[in-house]
């Protein structure tokens, strides 16, 4: 029996996740801000019907948004990944193999015959509207490409009602999405790829899909080769089951406020360096290298400054006051005299598994002999990020560069003091 592959996407992610705790905004325009209430990062389809779109400034369209009644939310991100870590495991219970490709999105491979797939779709989108509570829409295919491309036309056309079976579809409705669609639709391909299709006469998926695979790969790539072959039924992407183990860690974060002082500064890299040290301890991975870096503001006619500062650790760690110590030695490249900073993060490389690297006994620092980053990352995560730091991490109050999130929505599934309350 051959095996199929099955693409879900969650309409709408984040909107989705707020329609849960709040019903009320079901059918209504909705929109979700970037960090600091910036721009808009995902609406609901009532809110693109008014003409809003992803990207545009929220300070430019506010006015005009409150007075057609469109309902701004700040992102909330603890509530956005918890109902993705559920719809993933209800996703994982049906599949052979499983690859979460995004927050919203998976791939299942499913051993079943192709006349059975638009039931198993349909009791794929039952079982998360009931156990979740989100809606999405499932594309079936026989490659990864091609299911990709199915899920855009279950998107697209109503009568589908959320699921497109590749293999169902009419060879005339096939030959016409594959006419009608650029290049640019498919998955994968970028616009510098599209551009230089173009110039070979490649402007649609139907002229990619007939173009000879080796001259692709010449020109191109292996990956649009395979590509090239997916569109054309033959399997070439294989599903990559979720890699535990990451290649760099990264907490990075624009501030409400610019900074403008030393103190300041100090504080947020004090705070960066040990939620990166308790997502450290959560991966189940040590350290090698540090990288701490600041910058200004590219938007303003200001002098620009962007300092860095690379650290070698002492060896392989996850230990918060080490990072901390060593993210604070971008202090002596900052300067405050010319310019102020309005972001900063901390990047971890060198990364191994903690299970692998085990310190010889009387080598293993002190600090985590004495599990604080284990600590600090299991306070955080029953009572929120600001729950707990170390020295001047330790935020009774938050400060005025933290993220701003003004519209923010209660995290009604990770937050005791914030559940949901239902009126009967």
């Amino acid at each position: 029996m051959a095996s199929l592959i099955f693409h879900v996407d969650i309409n709408s992610c984040y909107v989705s996740c707020e329609r849960i705790l709040d019903p009320g905004l079901v059918g209504k325009p909705v929109v979700v801000l970037s960090n600091n209430d910036g721009c808009i990062i995902a609406l609901s389809a009532e809110a693109k019907a008014l003409g809003y779109t992803m990207g545009d400034p929220w300070f430019k369209v506010e006015a005009r948004a409150r007075a057609q009644g469109v309902i701004a939310r700040s992102s909330n991100y603890e509530l956005y990944g918890d109902i993705s870590q559920r719809v993933m495991a209800v996703l994982q219970e049906h599949a052979a193999v499983f690859e979460q490709y995004s927050i919203d999105e998976a791939f299942l491979e499913v051993p079943l015959p192709a006349q059975q797939a638009r039931a198993f779709a349909l009791k794929l989108k039952g079982l998360l509207a009931r156990r979740v509570g989100v809606p999405v829409c499932v594309g079936v295919a026989s490659t990864k490409t091609l299911a990709k491309l199915s899920n855009k036309t279950a998107k697209k056309v109503p009568a589908l009602n959320g699921v497109c079976v590749w293999e169902d579809l009419p060879e005339e409705r096939k030959h016409a999405l594959f006419s009608s669609l650029p290049v640019s639709e498919i998955w994968g391909v970028g616009s510098r790829t599209t551009a230089k299709l173009e110039k070979m006469g490649i402007s649609s998926i139907a002229q990619l899909a007939a173009a000879p695979p080796h001259i692709i790969r010449k020109k191109f790539s292996v990956v649009l080769m395979r590509t090239a072959l997916e569109l054309n039924g033959t399997k070439a992407m294989v599903l990559e089951e979720e890699r535990a183990f990451k290649e760099q860690l990264i907490y990075s974060r624009a501030f409400s406020a610019p900074v403008e002082n030393r103190e300041d500064l100090r504080q947020v890299l004090s705070v960066y360096a040990q939620r990166a040290a308790s997502r450290l301890y959560r991966s189940n991975q040590l350290a090698g290298l540090l990288t701490a870096f600041c910058g200004t503001s590219p938007f303003s006619n200001a002098q620009s400054h962007y300092p860095s500062v690379q650290v070698k650790l002492p060896g392989k760690t996850a230990d918060p006051l080490l990072l901390t110590k060593a993210a604070a030695m971008l202090l002596d490249k900052v300067d405050f005299a010319r310019v102020s900073y309005v972001r900063a993060g901390v990047m971890l490389t060198d990364l191994v598994p903690a299970d692998v690297h085990i310190p010889l006994d009387g080598l293993r620092y002190r600090h985590e002999a004495r599990n604080i980053a284990g600590l600090l990352a299991e306070v955080q995560e029953r009572c929120g990020a600001g729950a707990i730091g170390l020295g001047v991490a330790g935020l009774a109050v938050p400060s005025e560069w933290e993220m701003k999130r003004a519209m923010l929505s209660p995290r009604g599934t990770t937050h005791w003091g914030e559940l949901a309350l239902a009126r009967i």
